[in-house]
């Protein structure tokens, strides 16, 4: 993965708890906590260190520190100059996530090495869809979660997702029901 990952992971902990407990995050996960480079690569096993070491320093489990992170990422990229590739891709979450592939692509074309994973949206009803998500990267469905719900929150929409399938070791996908929750106008 590439740095600005790691580097969000590190500001998730420093804002949570501070910098004291990104050094105890870096001294359990075996890593130098002089920080990463964001558009350099990184070994994977880094970042999957840095969750258990998250989890460790939280008293969290890694579903629900992928999870926290998945909704801080959307903030996160946002606020490191990504907001305005994200607002072309769509004016609510569901045309957003039915852009993503396109953006993942741009973006691709820039990073090389940028190994995304890919989503597919398949519509149920007005108010509700499944998205699959196909990755290389075992694990990260509850960031999958996280996503959505952060993205949810950037639209400022409600929605309720739930994980209904996971994926396998031959090769299926994750798949997530998307429910936006509709708001009740006051009489």
């Amino acid at each position: 993965m590439y740095g600005l990952v790691n580097r969000a992971i590190e500001q998730l902990v420093v804002s949570a708890r501070g910098e004291a407990a990104w050094e105890r995050v870096c001294h359990r996960a075996g890593v130098d906590s002089d920080g990463f480079v964001a558009m350099c690569p990184y070994h994977d096993d880094i970042t999957y260190k840095l969750v258990g070491a998250v989890s460790e320093e939280l008293g969290l489990t890694a579903h629900q520190v992928l999870e926290a992170f998945g909704e801080y990422w959307v903030l996160y990229t946002a606020d490191e100059g990504y907001g305005e590739l994200m607002s072309a891709g769509g004016s609510d979450l569901r045309s957003f996530l039915g852009n993503l592939n396109a953006m993942h692509g741009r973006v691709e074309t820039i990073f090389t090495k940028m190994r995304l994973p890919r989503f597919r949206v398949e519509d149920l009803d007005e108010d509700e869809y499944l998205l699959h998500y196909e990755s290389e990267r075992a694990g990260l469905a509850p960031m999958v979660a996280g996503l959505v719900k952060g993205l949810a929150k950037r639209f400022g929409q409600q929605v309720e997702v739930e994980h209904v399938a996971a994926r396998t070791d031959a090769g299926a996908h994750d798949t997530f029901r998307v429910r936006h929750e509709v708001m009740a106008i006051a009489p």
